[in-house]
């Protein structure tokens, strides 16, 4: 297996991990030192993973892949991220409403482990969309 697909594979083992929902999962596919960044900050997991727990357990998030580019031990995804405001998450109360966006993810792989994770999606369109003024 060349490095481009062993590092789409790890890609594949995070979003997998991502909609069953198993944090403690996701935290095995990174390096200890691993720095996430997204819309909603950055940090090592123990910053990031109330931001995901919410995003998980509150708005529901499924990422679908439609793309995957490597190139070395880079890689950059195209999702469809969907979900439903099902419990209370960021403040807000849930809504019941669902969302539908397109999101992107830029990793560098690492020996087999996420060492840096870059996020960018349409964080205003899913408040609209989940009823969040």
């Amino acid at each position: 297996m060349s490095v481009e697909e062993r590092a789409k594979d790890v890609v594949r083992q995070y979003v997998a991990a991502f909609n069953r929902g198993d944090l403690p999962a996701l935290k095995a596919l990174l390096a200890e030192d691993a720095e996430i960044q997204g819309v909603l900050g950055q940090g090592i997991f123990e910053k990031i993973e109330p931001v995901w727990r919410q995003l998980i357990e509150g708005y529901g998030m499924q990422l679908s892949i439609q793309g995957l580019i490597a190139e070395g031990n880079i890689v950059a995804a195209r999702y469809i991220e969907t979900g439903t405001f099902r419990a209370p998450a960021f403040g807000h109360e849930p809504t019941g409403k669902s969302y539908e966006l397109v999101a992107m993810e830029w990793f560098e792989i690492e020996e087999g482990r996420i060492k840096r994770r870059w996020g960018a999606r349409d964080a205003a369109s899913q408040a609209r969309q989940l009823g969040i003024a």
